[in-house]
Parts: C-alpha cells; sequence; structure tokens
C-alpha cells in the first residue's frame, strides 16, 4: 500500500455519480504507458470512494451498476483508465519532466541529421524542443507524443527518423564477446563465417544509436572490430 501523503485522487464520473481511488501516481504513469501493475500494492486502501478527501464510500450498487462488477482491482483500472486524475503542482511538474527526458532519449536514439547521417546529441534535441515550446503530457504515451514534437522540431533541425545498415567484421573470439550488443543495438540482417575464423555481419539499427554501438563495439574489440556504415 502506498502512504497517503504521497497518494493523488484519481476519478471517474458516470450516471451521475462519482467514484475515487487514492492511488500513487507513479502507478498511473505506467497504467497510461500500457504497463502492467499491481493495483492494491499501490492504492492507499482498496476502496472505492464517492467523495476520497470526506472519506465517502460509492455505493456498492452503483459500483456495480456503472462497471458491471465490484472488485476493487478492476474498478480501480477503469477509473485510471477513463477517468480524469488531481495531480499537485509538483507532482506534475515531475512527472512532465520525466516523461520529457524519456521522448528526448527516444527521438535521439531513433533519429538522425540527414544532411550529415549522424545522430543528433540530445542536448540538442533538447534545445530545440525548449525553442519550440513543446508541450509535454506527463500521461500520453511517449510513442504518441513524438510525431507531434517532430513536427515541431523540424522547422529548427534538420531531422528524420532513419535506421542505418552498419557492415562489422571481428575475430571469432571478439564475436563471442560482442554477440549481445549485436542483438541489444539492432538486428542482423546478414552474417557470415570466413575461413580466417572471422565473422562477417550486417547489423540495422535505429540511426541514433550508430554512435553508441560503434563506441562500445571498439571498446569490447580493443579497436579492433572493423566497421563500415554501408549506404
Amino acid at each position: 500500500m502506498v502512504d497517503l501523503d504521497e497518494a493523488i485522487v484519481a476519478r471517474y464520473e458516470a450516471h451521475g455519480e462519482s467514484f475515487e481511488i487514492l492511488i500513487d501516481p507513479k502507478v498511473v504513469q505506467k497504467m497510461k504507458d500500457g504497463k502492467e501493475v499491481d493495483l492494491l500494492d499501490n492504492m492507499v486502501i482498496d476502496t472505492i470512494f464517492k467523495n476520497a478527501k470526506k472519506g465517502t464510500r460509492a455505493p456498492e450498487d452503483k459500483i456495480k451498476e456503472v462497471f458491471g462488477t465490484v472488485d476493487p482491482t478492476e474498478v480501480a483500472r477503469a477509473i485510471v483508465l477513463k477517468g480524469e486524475v488531481q495531480l499537485t503542482t509538483e507532482q506534475r511538474k515531475i512527472m512532465q519532466e520525466n516523461k520529457r527526458k524519456r521522448i528526448v532519449e527516444y527521438i535521439a536514439r531513433n533519429a538522425m541529421n540527414p544532411q550529415t547521417g549522424a545522430p543528433h546529441p540530445p542536448t540538442r534535441i533538447e534545445t530545440a524542443m525548449e525553442e519550440a515550446r513543446v508541450h509535454v503530457d506527463p500521461f500520453k504515451p511517449v510513442e504518441a507524443q513524438v510525431p507531434g514534437i517532430m513536427d515541431a522540431l523540424r522547422p529548427l533541425i534538420p531531422i528524420r527518423f532513419d535506421k542505418v545498415r552498419i557492415a562489422v567484421k571481428v575475430s571469432g573470439e571478439n564475436y563471442g564477446r560482442c554477440y549481445e550488443d549485436f542483438k541489444h543495438f539492432g538486428k542482423i540482417t546478414k552474417e557470415e563465417w570466413q575461413k580466417d575464423g572471422s565473422w562477417i555481419g550486417i547489423v540495422e539499427m535505429p540511426a541514433g544509436m550508430q554512435t553508441d554501438f560503434l563506441e562500445k563495439l571498439s571498446n569490447k574489440t580493443h579497436g579492433e572490430a572493423e566497421t563500415k556504415i554501408i549506404k
């Protein structure tokens, strides 16, 4: 259970009735992002209120009528997903900042500068978002906000989502060290073993990840890996 001081009120109104729960705001964010959570562990109490601040419980027959069940978990889930959430100013600020960081990370990982073929540093994306006065919704999923934000960024910086293909050649010994990185950064679209025991492959990945990939590969192989970006 979450402490009362840390909880927020989530409210859903239907059939002239109000239904409220007291819940951890961090869990609300996860649910809005489509993640599974244990609601009962993150509610102050497994009670559906008519008015949470006054402690007035919602009538059970009304809960059944509106939600088709009186199970607190199912009702709470519906309240969070269909209703509205009352955040304090500080809570909203924290959640917006966290969502902003995730959006910046997402764009930096997947986007590139089409003029140079190189990824944009996160700081450049963040600065452009500030210049464009981008509004971040603390509850709307990252992927749902990105298209509109990309439209706002394009007049300020050359940017687009793209993928790159990188040809890689490593020794058989280094292949074992690097294989998990190949899968983590992207997918192997072609591979073959050479007569000398070396491995050659093509790894496709989001354009923004190429710098990190090349640095990781160089560190793992002590600079012995051979790479080439395929146009």
